[in-house]
């Protein structure tokens, strides 16, 4: 089964056994230096400012339904009716994503080193089908990831990191039921430390310190040089590192 297939369907599989690794998609598979979520700040600005609000206030309520919901778009379905695949057409639609990211040979060639015996290899993302597919397919790696939890905007109701429902919701899709089998790379500290509370087994925040992102229309610059958070939540600034942390899902024998 492809990943278009088990995208565009409520498909969920049987149980399989083998480990699941969750792979966040924006400003993780692609460095923040892309400048994309800058990109994207802009856009939803704007789309707050053609609601009626001022500048001054449309950034207060991109940041404040960003902090509430994890995603703004959450805040403007919930409180002011907001047609959301409108809101993806005139926002993440509208990326020159050609132009900021390019295919990327050392994350394809760290996605072939897993193991498919022990793990398999699944997207999980706030943003809707058709960004993610985009960056997946750019990045060169749509081939090596096997289902895609998405933000289903088409949904009235639907949910999205950090909440408890949506990593549930992406666990019966891949048809897992042991949290502990789960591992999860994410950029949001929220969305790992909700994972890791939930009992996921291995979660890794991605930072790249020094970098600058923006988050809910504020920029913010990553600072920090721990080496793990509370709980066991590794940091790391490099996906290669997976290999040492997760190395027992990697094969031996790169040839394999």
């Amino acid at each position: 089964m492809t990943i278009d297939t088990l995208a565009a369907s409520s498909v969920t599989l049987p149980p399989d056994d083998r480990y699941v690794i969750w792979l966040d998609i924006d400003n993780t598979l692609y460095s923040a230096s892309s400048k994309i979520s800058q990109a994207m700040g802009q856009r939803i600005h704007a789309y707050f400012v053609t609601l009626g609000w001022s500048d001054e206030e449309a950034s207060e309520m991109h940041h404040k339904y960003y902090k509430q919901y994890g995603l703004a778009l959450r805040g403007l379905v919930r409180h002011h009716n907001v047609d959301p695949l409108d809101f993806d057409l005139k926002c993440d639609g509208s990326l020159p994503l050609e132009e900021m990211i390019k295919p990327d040979p050392g994350l394809r060639s760290l996605l072939e080193s897993i193991d498919r015996r022990k793990a398999r290899v699944w997207a999980l993302t706030n943003a809707y089908r058709t960004h993610a597919e985009r960056v997946l397919r750019i990045l060169q790696v749509d081939d090596l990831v096997e289902g895609l939890v998405f933000c289903d905007y088409s949904e009235p109701n639907f949910t999205c990191k950090p909440e408890t429902e949506f990593f549930h919701n992406a666990m019966k899709r891949a048809g897992i039921s042991d949290p502990s089998k789960c591992f999860f790379v994410d950029d949001s500290k929220t969305n790992v430390e909700a994972a890791r509370n939930l009992g996921w087994g291995r979660c890794v925040y991605f930072c790249e310190y020094g970098m600058q992102v923006v988050e809910g229309g504020k920029v913010k610059e990553l600072q920090g040089d721990e080496k793990e958070l509370p709980n066991g939540i590794k940091i790391v600034s490099r996906l290669e590192e997976l290999r040492d942390i997760w190395s027992d899902v990697f094969k031996e024998d790169v040839s394999e």
